[in-house]
């Protein structure tokens, strides 16, 4: 039946591609990706907060709650075995994936990845997985503008920048906020992003917020009204609260790369569901507000109502005054970053978006109650609370701008600008200093084998050594003699020649230059052996090393070629020009 509407929905698109123009129809790609992947991201909250309330995402009497604490579990569970069973295993999770798809993959991602991850982060976030949706928003978005391009033979280039204008649809869809879709692809997908790529991405992100304006109003959408305007005298508290945004990010991202490591390493399945969601069942009946996205307690926090909190937990008898409530929250802010590895680790599907602006909207609210508290000013809470968001996204997704516009775009309006640029930007100075590389970004950098800080290195992850090794160079043993060594240079066309043992391992090179005068010499031919004319290399390639440390050896020895081996054994050489030449066809693709 799928393959019968793509049929049918895919002919009006054959035929407009084959009478309107190619950048007309590049531009009617990126509405239509846009459409699609926005009302893919539309149907998944939707989808997901209507298990919620299934759920009753919020119980009023613990004996309730500590039924609906199992749920996470049953997601959990269901999540792996559809993955398992139907997907076959066959599933990625998270940005990485995405940028190593455009980096080594030709930006090609799987047909299924528009559908599995919908159904899988439906499954975990539905049934109160303490984790978000926008990554699988991102990875579903991506999907429909890669198989797009595919399905209609777009180049490499555009079929890249259709990848992200799915994931900026998803994010603008999911929050109502397109410039923040936008800047999301550009900050996160596309490295190397080019100005030719904003117009589409610009388009694709206003059809999906407008979708999900039209669609869910403000039903499912996260927004908020300022209550009250920014004050400059109040900057040296958001310039604090940025630095402290910078710690909570770095603590956030090594707290969860730690027991995310951890439970990974429970090695049989289901019972590495078991053991995760049995901490997370643990976690919930304590801090109740930890279930789901946690969106609703973000909306709590930001209407000033944080006693409500403490509803429906064992602890709910034991909190009595302001700082016990605080102590509450703050144990809710550092164990939010547990109960989301321990949900993505054990096997559920989600994205540390949403995590992040729990934690940050936790830890902008309990900053400015601690200071209203203890007399040294009156600072608005509810506008700290937004600011914090956007300073722990920021600090943890390194994307400063995304973080900014986010924030901006959901309060209605540019009123907290100046102080959500401070914050923002002194987290991400903060976490910068101690973690040059974001969690995605070591992620990437763990499968291309290299670290992704700039363009250059970003442009050469996406060649591959092995297609650049040249075989043509003839071989001879070390215990050879000259003679034999004239008659292999008089069949070649090259002036190196490595020389190998019985092993195949490389043992030495023999350049022309360094053995002409010996040729033409008849007296020094006897008795003259190969071993005694090699020369060690000046380097040598491995064939799992990547271009950067490459090109770096061949800076570092002056030379334009050098030998690659696997282990010890010769495999072939490596020209300088060669690499080059190979960069400068991906630069200009990108141009």
């Amino acid at each position: 039946m799928i393959s019968k509407i793509h049929s049918i929905l895919s002919k009006p698109v054959a035929y407009l591609q084959a009478k309107i123009s190619p950048r007309q129809f590049f531009v009617l790609s990126s509405i239509l990706v846009g459409l699609s992947s926005g009302l893919a991201a539309i149907v998944l909250k939707y989808f997901v907060h209507s298990i919620e309330r299934f759920v009753s995402y919020y119980s009023q009497h613990l004996e309730e709650f500590l039924v609906f604490g199992l749920f996470p579990l049953i997601g959990i569970l269901i999540t792996v075995a559809y993955i398992r069973y139907i997907l076959k295993n066959e599933f990625k999770k998270g940005t990485s994936e995405i940028v190593y798809a455009i980096v080594k993959k030709s930006s090609h991602l799987p047909p299924s990845q528009m559908y599995s991850h919908m159904v899988t982060s439906a499954l975990t976030v539905g049934f109160g997985g303490s984790t978000g949706l926008e990554s699988p928003m991102v990875s579903t978005g991506s999907a429909i503008g890669s198989n797009y391009a595919q399905a209609y033979n777009l180049s490499y280039k555009d079929r890249t920048i259709l990848l992200a204008c799915g994931a900026s649809a998803g994010i603008a869809a999911a929050f109502n906020s397109p410039i923040a879709g936008v800047l999301f692809a550009v900050e996160v997908l596309l490295t190397d992003v080019s100005a030719a790529a904003f117009i589409p991405l610009i388009i694709s992100a206003a059809c999906g917020a407008l979708l999900s304006k039209i669609v869910l109003e403000e039903g499912v959408v996260l927004t908020f009204s300022l209550q009250q305007p920014f004050d400059y005298h109040n900057v040296p508290y958001y310039i604090v609260l940025g630095i402290l945004a910078g710690f909570i990010s770095l603590y956030y991202t090594r707290m969860f790369t730690w027991a995310d490591v951890h439970i990974r390493r429970v090695k049989n399945m289901w019972t590495r569901v078991l053991v995760g969601g049995g901490l997370l069942f643990i976690l919930l009946i304590i801090f109740p507000p930890l279930f789901g996205e946690g969106y609703e307690s973000i909306k709590v926090l930001a209407a000033l109502k944080s006693e409500e909190l403490i509803t429906a937990s064992i602890l709910q008898d034991f909190i009595s005054n302001d700082i016990q409530l605080l102590l509450f929250l703050g144990a809710l802010m550092l164990l939010k970053t547990f109960a989301a590895a321990f949900t993505i680790g054990s096997g559920g599907n989600g994205g540390n978006f949403a995590p992040s602006l729990f934690v940050g909207a936790y830890m902008g609210f309990i900053f400015s109650r601690v200071i209203n508290l203890i007399g040294l000013s009156q600072i608005p809470e509810t506008n700290f609370a937004l600011v914090g968001m956007a300073g722990i996204l920021s600090g943890v997704f390194y994307a400063p701008l995304t973080a900014i516009f986010l924030i901006a775009e959901i309060t209605g309006g540019y009123g907290l600008m100046i102080p959500l640029m401070i914050v923002s930007a002194l987290s991400m100075v903060v976490t910068h200093y101690f973690e040059p590389v974001s969690m995605e970004g070591k992620k990437l950098a763990g499968m291309l084998n290299l670290t992704v800080e700039n363009r250059d290195k970003f442009l050469l992850s996406k060649l591959d050594l092995s297609d650049l090794i040249e075989t043509n160079f003839s071989v001879i043993k070390p215990e050879e003699s000259l003679s034999a060594l004239i008659k292999v240079i008089s069949a070649s066309s090259r002036n190196a020649f490595p020389v190998v043992d019985e092993k195949d391992e490389l043992v030495g090179i023999i350049h022309m230059d360094n053995i002409r005068g010996i040729i033409f010499n008849p007296d020094r031919h006897e008795g003259t052996v190969v071993s005694g004319l090699m020369t060690k290399p000046a380097a040598v390639i491995n064939l799992n090393e990547n271009l950067h440390a490459v090109l770096k050896k061949f800076d570092d020895t002056n030379q334009w070629n050098l030998p690659v081996v696997e282990g010890n054994k010769y495999v072939g050489f490596v020209s300088k020009s060669s690499v080059l030449t190979k960069y400068r066809s991906e630069l200009l693709k990108t141009i």
